[in-house]
């Protein structure tokens, strides 16, 4: 089995990840098929997507189980293959359900420095997560309606989250309460304690993509900057087998371990902003480099092919998060990331690998050669 037959096989068997609920968790699977389908043109990747996400959206453009009034910047994440199907089909109801979706974004809660709550059960707090959610889809909308000030405001507050949740050596920690009000967050800065690895994942998808639709100027040019400081971060902490830590701040933390969602953002992050030569100052080579050796990393030591035949990705981190959920209270500590279950084949995983599988075929590669026809066991 090649990496490509697993990406299809994963495609034709996947559920919807909350009964068919619109969700940021499919989003992560119709990004994936949506950049392969972009990197290699077989047909084959946009019939998974047209299959898995026309059944979520009417003729109208309303979108299965979507609540706008739960404020959730999750929801925003699947609206990126909305372009996607338009392009393809040429479809109203595509740019319908983008509509919608601004439209929560149009009232949804800020901070009074301008950035979105994350939810509105989070209220008054800013998570990396929220920036790979919301700030792509945002620029790309203003794209294609033409209103160029969503953009200027998707910059504004990638730079206002950036200098909220900053951390030692150019990481950032996983959120941010502006009122201080939960145990979780420093009552002198409101930052959480950790660098959660999947969290500076998220940041560093949102602003690679962010950046990729953007011609480069003035207005961008600081932001570039940033993203080239944490691309260097990260490659310093890249582990010796070519992946990162769950606790990337806190390497020798008893239990610690790579986690492979994250490790699959990083090395999609790094091969993109090489390629288009996102991060100015940092070295593509190396950067590429870092990409490609954690790619590797992923498909030698996370793939695994069980004694039924079939190919898994391991070692990916099911939720973490801040505060309340299901009855429990997660203080952000970075003991608590250890603490969550570690699960196979989940969407946060094997979405990202689709992403970073995209761009090493961009790169060249070929079947028969390397990764793209290398068998899996």
């Amino acid at each position: 089995m090649t990496l490509s037959d697993y990406f299809d096989r994963f495609a034709e068997g996947y559920q919807p990840y909350k009964g068919a609920s619109w969700c940021y968790e499919d989003g992560c699977i119709y990004r994936g098929l949506e950049l392969l389908s972009a990197s290699t043109g077989e047909a084959r990747w946009m019939a998974h997507l047209h299959r898995l996400a026309d059944r979520q959206i009417g003729p109208d453009g309303a979108l299965l189980g979507y609540e706008p009034r739960e404020y959730n910047i999750d929801h925003i994440l699947s609206g990126r293959a909305l372009f996607a199907l338009h392009r393809d089909t040429g479809e109203d109801r595509y740019l319908r359900a983008a509509d919608r979706l601004f439209s929560q974004l149009q009232t949804h809660p800020r901070l009074p420095a301008g950035n979105y709550w994350h939810k509105q059960r989070y209220p008054h707090q800013v998570w990396l997560d929220g920036l790979y959610m919301g700030l792509p889809f945002q620029i790309e909308y203003g794209q294609v309606t033409g209103q160029p000030g969503l953009i200027v405001d998707a910059l504004q507050q990638f730079a206002t989250a950036l200098a909220l949740t900053s951390a030692p050596g150019g990481l950032f920690v996983h959120g941010y309460d502006d009122a201080r009000a939960q145990t979780w967050a420093d009552p002198l800065t409101g930052k959480s304690q950790a660098v959660w690895a999947r969290a500076v994942g998220w940041l560093a998808m949102a602003l690679v993509d962010a950046l990729a639709l953007l011609p480069m100027d003035e207005g961008n040019a600081t932001l570039r900057l940033r993203l080239a400081c944490l691309l260097d971060a990260i490659i310093a902490r890249q582990t010796g087998t070519g992946l990162w830590m769950q606790v990337l701040d806190a390497p020798d933390l008893e239990g610690n371990y790579e986690e492979t969602s994250a490790s699959a953002m990083f090395a999609y992050a790094l091969l993109r902003a090489a390629r288009l030569g996102l991060a100015p100052g940092s070295d593509t080579v190396c950067l590429a480099a870092a990409g490609r050796r954690a790619y590797d990393a992923i498909r030698d030591f996370k793939l695994e092919t069980g004694a039924d035949g079939i190919a898994r990705l391991g070692g990916i981190v099911h939720v973490a998060g801040l505060g309340g959920f299901e009855g429990r209270y997660r203080d952000g500590s970075p003991g608590y990331y250890l603490t969550e279950p570690v699960v196979f084949d989940d969407a946060k995983g094997v979405g990202p690998l689709m992403m970073a599988h995209s761009e090493v075929v961009i790169a060249g590669e070929k079947t028969g050669n390397g990764l793209w026809g290398r068998k899996l066991s």
